[in-house]
């Protein structure tokens, strides 16, 4: 018989569906860091076999925010160490591309999101309310990420971005959040004179903090 002319709309692989459930409930701390993941536990928490689990922990050891160890166990990544580091620097660097082709692109109601979310992200912090904070600084980001409209750097943000939400938690859940804020209302400030090179250099620098906030510090 022929094709239908009618399409259903997609469906997401289940393997897509289970790492998207794992991711979150790992950035949001439900599985916490050095937690070990045994897939058979899992597949029962999620409803599904073993296969989807199986395969969702291996796309998110790519990412690093698991840690295999064959023939032994596999692990919640820490939120401090090399993979972390990593994945900020290649983030960071991201969202300086993301930037510099966005500014030139950048309509008044683009702007008006960015302070929307920017004067969200405050109210967050100030109400201690660090879901809404990490969905506010999300939000901030995404104007530029979306005028950018750069396929490759979506891809990239999308595999390691996740890595960071977890110290950005941390560091929303301080009082390094208020310094954050400062910085977005200068990424604003350089946006809105379509300084492209300027908003690049303090979007970069908001991600490249996060090298420090996770760099592990030697005992003297």
């Amino acid at each position: 018989m022929p094709v239908p002319a009618t399409a259903s709309p997609p469906r997401p692989l289940l393997r897509d569906e289970v790492r998207t459930r794992l991711r979150d409930a790992i950035v949001d701390g439900t599985l916490a860091p050095g937690e070990q993941l045994r897939d058979a536990e899992l597949a029962v928490w999620l409803g599904v076999s073993r296969t989807p689990v199986r395969e969702a922990l291996l796309d998110l050891a790519r990412s690093g925010l698991v840690q295999a160890f064959p023939g032994r166990s596999t692990v919640v990544s820490p939120v401090e160490g090399r993979d972390v580091q990593d994945a900020a620097a290649v983030v960071a660097a991201m969202h300086r591309v993301a930037v510099v082709e966005a500014t030139p692109l950048l309509t008044d109601g683009d702007i008006q999101r960015m302070q929307e979310a920017n004067d969200a992200f405050v109210a967050a912090h100030a109400a201690g309310d660090t879901d809404a904070a990490l969905a506010a600084d999300r939000a901030f980001h995404a104007v530029a990420v979306e005028r950018a409209s750069n396929a490759a750097v979506r891809t990239v943000l999308a595999l390691y971005g996740p890595v960071l939400e977890r110290a950005e938690r941390l560091r929303f859940g301080s009082h390094d959040a208020s310094a954050s804020a400062s910085r977005h209302a200068d990424l604003i400030r350089h946006c809105t004179a379509r300084d492209a090179h300027a908003a690049a250099s303090v979007a970069e620098g908001l991600w490249l903090d996060l090298l420090t906030d996770t760099t592990p510090q030697e005992t003297p």
